[in-house]
């Protein structure tokens, strides 16, 4: 596949917050990264409105460890003041990404970008250079590394490296949030979470996309309002061009 990006994302920590333990304060993360949260690693690497981002694989390498800190963030109903918490976090975490972009049919402003080589060849120039943004695992404090993956193994598709899970048959890891329909994505005015129930397989997990998941959730009507741009027409463009 022409415009599919195989890269590895590490970090000390990260924090992909189970929804159910958000209420308390109390944050505690999944296992495994989310859908959502592997698609703002990408789009911190490279994103242009003109692309969607799909999330295909992920490989887990290191063995899924946890550790509890206390924290003290700002409380909900007083900004002023500071509230001690306890959060979960995933420690020394490496997994391999692979993703493929696809146009964004809602954005027919920006139709004259539709150069497949174009963006595959901007984001791979972006994970050599380790994302044009801050790449964070989940969380803000959980700041993460991307680098490319040089050798790739025929079969699987990831490195050659040796992973703690390579020769465990199957893991599931139950019921968990999946990744947001945005309007701006779907063409339609409404603002839904998807549900899903990865299970990985020798290290793998393979990703359903978000219209393919088990349960939805509508979440509230929401009306996009993107810039809107006029491609190579506008002004200052047409000036240099002149």
């Amino acid at each position: 596949m022409k415009n599919q990006v195989t890269f590895q994302v590490e970090g000390k920590y990260a924090l992909f917050t189970d929804p159910a333990t958000k209420l308390g304060g109390e944050k505690c993360t999944y296992q495994i990264p989310t859908y959502e949260a592997l698609k703002g690693i990408i789009k911190s690497v490279y994103w242009k409105p003109t692309i969607i981002w799909c999330i295909d694989e992920l490989r887990v390498i290191r063995p899924i460890r946890m550790q509890s800190k206390n924290v003290k963030p700002l409380k909900y109903n007083d900004a002023s003041k500071n509230e001690l918490s306890t959060y979960t976090y995933l420690v020394d975490v490496i997994y391999e990404i692979k993703a493929h972009f696809i146009w964004n049919q809602h954005r027919e402003d920006l139709k004259d970008d539709r150069n497949e080589g174009k963006h595959f060849n901007m984001a791979k120039r972006m994970i050599k250079k380790g994302g044009r943004r801050d790449v964070c695992l989940g969380a803000r404090e959980c700041q993460a590394y991307v680098t490319p993956i040089d050798s790739l193994d025929s079969k699987t598709g990831f490195s050659t490296a040796v992973g703690e899970y390579d020769s465990v048959e199957e893991l599931a890891f139950g019921l968990m949030f999946h990744s947001f329909d945005y309007p701006d994505e779907t063409g339609i005015n409404k603002l839904n979470a998807n549900f899903d129930i990865p299970v990985m397989k020798k290290g793998i997990i393979k990703f359903p996309q978000p219209d393919e998941c088990l349960h939805k959730k509508f979440i509230r009507e929401m009306i996009p309002n993107p810039p809107r741009s006029v491609g190579l027409n506008e002004p200052a463009i047409q000036n240099e061009l002149a």
